[in-house]
Order: C-alpha cells, then sequence, then structure tokens
C-alpha cells in the first residue's frame, strides 16, 4: 500500500479530448476520481467486494487516470492489501479526522487532491458537495429498509433514509444497480428518472475460471462436502429466507443434502428449530468464515444454487452461479429476474412445495441442468468486467464533459 505520505500534492489534470476522434472516448480522458472507500478498506464481503471489484476493473480497464480510495482507517487483509497494490489505485487517510469525516470534513481533502468527480459507492455522498466544483454520483443498491422496515432498527432506517434521500437529491448522477433499485428511488424519493442510471454490478473475476478437479477434491475434502448437494449463500437472516428452503427439503430428493453459507443473525435459531422439527439435521452442513479463495469451488461443486430471497437490489450470488456453472433457482418479486435471466427458474418466496417441486426437477433432469448451465453462462455475459466497466466510465465522462 502507499502511504498517504508519499503522495505528491497535484493539481487536478485538465480533461483532454482527443481532437482526431468525432466522438467523446474514454481513452481521450485523464481523470482524477475519488471513491467513498469505507467499505472498500474495511470489509471483506459484500459490498467490500463490490467496492474493490469496480474501482479495480476501472483501474485496470482504463490506467490512464487516478483514482483515490478515502478511508479513515484501513484493515490489513491478503484481499485488500492486494487491491491497493495497483499503481493508480491510492489509499487515502484524512488529514483530519472525525465522526463527521465522511460526511463533511472530507470536502477538504478532496479539494486538496483536486478530485474532479466523487463516486459515492453505497448510498451517500458527502453533504455540500453540490457547493463546490466537484462532481458526484452516488450509487443506490437497494431501499430495503423502505420497503420492509420491518427488518431494521427504527433509528437504522431514518439515518438510511436520510442520507441516501440527500445523496439522490443533490449527486449529478445516480446510478441504481437493477430496474428494480431505479423504479424504488422514482417511488419513495420522487426522483425524476432521467437522473438514474442502471447500471448492473459483475461479480469477482475468480468465478468466472473453472478450476482443475485437483483442486475442487482438496476443498471438497476440507470442508467435508457431501457428494451431491444444494448450495445457498447469503447472510442467514429472516429477509434471505433461508427456511423456506429447509421446509422444501424434507421432500427433496434424499441423496442431496444443503450446503449453507452464511453469516449467523438471530434469525438462525428460528431455522435450527425447522430443522429440528422436520428431522433434517443431518442432511443440512452449515459453513461460516469461509476463505474468499474457496468460495469458487465450492459453487462449482455443487448441482444447483437455491436464492429465494424475498427482496433484493440485485443478487450477486446468482451472478457467482451462474458463472460457475450452476443451474439457480431465485425467487419472484424483487429483481432476481434480472439476475438469473430467463432460463432460470423462479418460484414464490413463501410456497415450499413449488420450491421443493423446482428443485426436483433440476436433480431429476441432466438435460435441463445442462441447458441452464449453457443458456444461463450465456446470460450471464452481459453483467461481464469490461461491460459493466465500460459503461461506468461512460458515465463519468458524461458528467465530467
Amino acid at each position: 500500500m502507499k502511504a498517504d505520505s508519499k503522495i505528491k500534492n497535484q493539481k487536478a489534470e485538465s480533461t483532454e479530448l482527443d481532437q482526431s476522434s468525432f466522438g467523446l472516448s474514454a481513452l481521450s480522458f485523464k481523470f482524477k476520481i475519488g471513491f467513498d472507500g469505507k467499505r472498500a478498506a474495511n470489509n471483506l464481503t459484500g459490498l467490500g467486494n463490490y467496492s474493490r471489484s469496480l474501482i479495480e476493473q476501472l483501474a485496470r480497464q482504463f490506467p490512464e487516470n487516478k483514482y483515490f480510495v478515502y478511508s479513515p482507517k484501513v484493515k490489513s487483509s491478503k484481499q485488500i492489501d492486494t487491491f491497493f497494490e495497483q499503481e493508480n489505485i491510492q489509499f487515502k487517510l484524512p488529514s483530519k479526522s472525525n465522526f463527521l469525516w465522511r460526511s463533511f470534513n472530507i470536502l477538504k481533502d478532496l479539494k486538496h487532491d483536486g478530485i474532479q468527480l466523487f463516486h459515492g459507492l453505497s448510498h451517500e455522498i458527502p453533504f455540500s458537495i453540490q457547493k463546490t466544483e466537484i462532481k458526484s454520483i452516488v450509487t443506490i443498491h437497494d431501499l430495503i429498509f423502505l420497503r420492509f422496515p420491518k427488518y431494521y432498527k427504527f433509528i437504522d432506517r431514518k439515518l438510511y433514509k436520510w442520507k441516501s434521500q440527500s445523496a439522490c437529491k443533490h449527486a449529478d448522477k445516480i446510478i441504481a444497480i437493477s430496474e428494480k433499485t431505479k423504479a424504488d428511488i422514482v417511488k419513495f424519493y420522487k426522483i425524476n428518472p432521467d437522473k438514474i442510471e442502471v447500471i448492473y454490478q459483475t461479480c469477482d473475476d475468480s468465478f468466472k475460471t473453472f478450476l482443475d478437479q485437483s483442486v475442487l477434491d482438496k476443498i471438497r475434502l476440507n470442508y467435508k462436502l457431501p457428494e451431491k448437494y444444494i448450495l445457498n449463500v447469503g447472510t442467514i437472516e429472516e429477509r434471505k429466507n433461508l427456511k423456506l428452503i429447509v421446509q422444501a427439503l424434507k421432500t427433496v430428493n434424499e441423496d442431496y443434502k444443503l450446503v449453507v453459507i452464511g453469516k449467523q443473525t438471530p434469525y438462525f435459531k428460528s431455522v435450527e428449530e425447522e430443522i429440528e422439527k422436520l428431522g433434517l439435521k443431518n442432511r443440512i452442513l452449515f459453513l461460516k468464515n469461509i476463505p474468499f479463495a474457496d468460495l469458487p469451488g465450492i459453487y462449482q461443486l455443487a448441482t444447483v444454487f437455491v436464492y429465494p430471497s424475498f427482496y433484493e437490489g440485485f443478487g450477486i450470488p446468482i451472478i457467482e452461479a451462474l458463472y460457475s456453472g450452476i443451474p439457480t433457482i431465485a425467487a419472484t418479486g424483487s429483481c432476481l429476474e434480472e439476475a438469473g435471466g430467463p432460463t432460470s427458474i423462479y418460484i414464490s418466496p413463501v410456497d415450499s412445495p413449488s420450491l421443493s417441486s423446482a428443485i426436483n426437477q433440476v436433480l431429476e433432469s441432466p438435460a435441463l441442468q445442462a441447458e441452464m448451465k449453457r443458456k444461463g453462462l450465456e446470460f450471464v455475459q452481459k453483467f461481464d468486467s469490461p461491460v459493466v466497466t465500460k459503461q461506468l466510465m461512460d458515465c463519468y465522462i458524461n458528467i465530467l464533459r
């Protein structure tokens, strides 16, 4: 990681347009782009992976730009250390840190560094940034706290709404990660749809390479994975709806077990009670704190991936499954059809018999499995890194030009 003290104070580089071209090209510009790095510099899952992947792909695909990641602290880990090793990604500590830095005081640092565009990667941007010359973009992943308030504490809901609504109002552009999220922004915040651009997410490139059988065998042995299993990945919370899979498992082919990967919350207790009631303890394996590097292999060893969440902003685990060549079953009602495409199977998130039937349908038909794998892999290419990164850079250029 480059120490903050090594950064030379430079004036903002001017936007350059290649006069030989008739149109605007991403490669004709040199930018200084700043990012809210709270999660990129500290989180090892979820929004941390999203933030690092987005910045990393920009840095590789458009290396002529400089990318500044702002955070008052940084966690030491292989994932994060490797991320900051790239030449044109610069970690920035605050010149003067306090609990209001991300919301207010960061503006001094952005101006000092000559930042031309600031991208708030998760629902917020600095207050009053609209009063500076710095352009701003905010990514809104979801407004689930407004759709399903029962899943959130009162004070958290108020804080999330305050920050995200202000960001949507004052940002020069809003990026929604799905059409469903865009519709929610328009509905709840009364934002002009023209201000919102849908740019889908991708997943880490490690899911896009099929592993050698020897590597898969080692992963199976290390985690004592069953020979045949159904996979579910995600935080074990009420919204993710793991209990529905448990209920469906009772009438699923007994040769297949269920492997669950995710952080446990208080909801886990009710899942355990359901497992005990249905006598399924021997058919379910819970894994947690799995090294990220082993996750693609666990996907690739599965027979089918099941994700019956009540509501999502997008559904990265579905993308990971499709890239892993795994038939996918998900729930209707939010944006999961956008992530899974037309050849994945969708069921109601409250209908366990339908889920059981769908799982058995896939398990009993090698031909259907092959078709879902092939067409799912074709569909998911629309989320490939070069595609979405180019869309993002084009969005930056349109704001800055």
